[in-house]
């Protein structure tokens, strides 16, 4: 538990887990995802058996691969997607035709796939989920937050009015009230919390498009603490967007597991052809982070 939360530590009784529920994960169809959990019965026990019992689409089963719905089989993202591409389009054998001049061509080999860093992990659940809870981009990236100067969003809550501070996180929200004449209010996420910042008008249009468009964010300024309440007052922004490329980077973390994705032409849910990604490109992991949601 954090210390932050200590003073509840005895208000908490539970020890079971939030889990997600099927509907964050993108592309998915209620009707599907209702028969899934209809014929799951006491579960089931590979992603074969998903298809044959839950009556499920191989394009479906990859959707939820990508959303790396397997982990309780014992199967990460890359591992499920490779199960799910040998599924047979028809019939009722798994469809290997790379393997088809063997005695017994619905027999796979083993395969030791390529392992992917933590920093992979999280930009796929961003591409599939909208979030990740195997942990915050920027605390992948803490180091380099750290070099540039930047303090963590818990640190505030230590810094006395008026200290200078650089702040850095995700853009989640921007406000620009009608009745705050032209304040902007953005709220950053790092690893350990929110920052509260406030945009003066004229902070504002020098750092347009800082505000706009970044999703990793950098704010310089001073903070102001009143009642509890903390934000920091911003007087420079910084777009960051060009380091989220280091989540790819296997060195910003050690292997998660021993999977990850791997894709291979295929078909869409409507059976067309598919654009698939054989790896990750690092020069568009940045795309998959929230843009911000705007509010007037």
């Amino acid at each position: 538990m954090h210390s932050r939360h200590a003073a509840m530590r005895d208000d908490i009784r539970s020890t079971h887990a939030m889990r997600l529920g099927l509907r964050q994960a993108k592309g998915l169809k209620e009707d599907d995802m209702r028969r899934l959990v209809a014929q799951r019965g006491r579960g089931y026990d590979s992603v074969r058996d998903v298809w044959l019992r839950g009556g499920l689409s191989p394009a479906v089963i990859e959707r939820l691969a990508d959303a790396d719905a397997f982990r309780s089989l014992g199967l990460d993202r890359r591992a499920a997607l490779w199960a799910a591409r040998g599924l047979n389009r028809v019939g009722g054998q798994e469809d290997c035709p790379l393997f088809a001049s063997a005695a017994d061509p619905s027999r796979e080999p083993d395969f030791a796939l390529p392992s992917m860093c933590v920093g992979e992990h999280v930009v796929e659940d961003y591409r599939a989920l909208g979030l990740s809870l195997k942990a915050h981009p920027a605390g992948l990236l803490r180091a380099d937050l750290k070099a540039q100067g930047a303090v963590q969003a818990e640190a505030l809550t230590q810094m006395k009015n008026g200290a200078r501070v650089r702040v850095a996180g995700l853009v989640l929200v921007r406000q620009r009230p009608g009745t705050a004449s032209g304040v902007i209010f953005m709220t950053l996420e790092d690893e350990t919390g929110i920052a509260n910042i406030v945009v003066w008008p004229k902070v504002f249009e020098r750092y347009r498009p800082q505000v706009l468009g970044a999703r990793l964010c950098a704010v310089d300024g001073a903070v102001q603490s009143e009642s509890g309440v903390i934000h920091v007052i911003a007087d420079k922004l910084h777009d960051w967007n060009p380091l989220v490329a280091r989540l790819s980077s296997a060195q910003l973390e050690p292997p998660l597991a021993r999977a990850d994705e791997v894709r291979r032409p295929g078909h869409d849910m409507r059976g067309h052809p598919r654009n698939v990604r054989f790896d990750l490109r690092p020069e568009t992991a940045e795309e998959v982070m929230p843009k911000g949601r705007n509010f007037h």
